[in-house]
């Protein structure tokens, strides 16, 4: 039965009401949601169907964590981070005291939540340069997008669609990014020490 205004039924909001802080979005995230390594092909599920299946790559990590905030309260907000040689990175993000704070979803442990101590977007990004990078241990993080209101997609009904939500990535990559670094930079950029390259990858394989 279907009792919510965004579509949710009341067995689905009764788990999202529980995550009631970020932190507790997050840990959801981490213990009870798979990660999606797309067996069967790319997917983006909306939230219901991370809910329903258990499993969510970056992208519908940071959608359920959006609708999550959402129903506590937050906007349902993104940031893209944009990268070369590599995948783009997508948070859920939201501020408390005036402070920037993340939640992601990954296979990496250094590219999942920050405290919102972050006093910009720009910071907050700039916190993932060292932790975001590729198999040949290049570190890959080069722009950041504004933050993005999913609220223009209530029309597609995002958080609940049965369908892929692919609109969403679309326009993600089709919106500027800042860049992090200037160019001069990015030729004088270390390999990633091997102890960080294993320590991001405790917990699974992938990103």
């Amino acid at each position: 039965m279907i009792d919510s205004p965004d579509g949710f039924s009341r067995d689905e909001l009764a788990i999202l009401r529980r995550l009631k802080t970020p932190q507790k979005i997050q840990s959801f995230l981490d213990s009870e949601i798979g990660y999606n390594k797309e067996p069967q092909g790319p997917t983006c599920r909306s939230p219901r169907r991370v809910l329903r299946d258990r499993l969510a790559h970056c992208m519908e990590g940071a959608l359920f964590g959006a609708a999550a905030l959402r129903v506590q309260g937050f906007p349902a907000l993104l940031l893209d981070l944009e990268a070369v040689r590599d995948d783009d990175h997508v948070l859920a993000i939201f501020q408390q005291y005036g402070h920037w704070g993340a939640i992601a979803k990954s296979n990496y442990s250094g590219l999942r939540f920050r405290e919102p101590v972050y006093r910009t977007l720009r910071e907050l990004a700039i916190s993932y340069f060292e932790h975001y990078y590729n198999l040949a241990g290049e570190k890959t993080l080069r722009n950041y997008s504004r933050p993005v209101n999913l609220r223009r997609f209530d029309r597609i009904g995002w958080m609940t669609a049965e369908d892929d939500v692919w609109e969403i990535p679309d326009y993600l990559l089709g919106i500027a990014h800042t860049p992090l670094l200037k160019t001069s930079m990015t030729r004088r950029l270390n390999h990633v020490d091997a102890r960080l390259q294993a320590a991001g990858r405790l917990g699974g394989a992938g990103s």
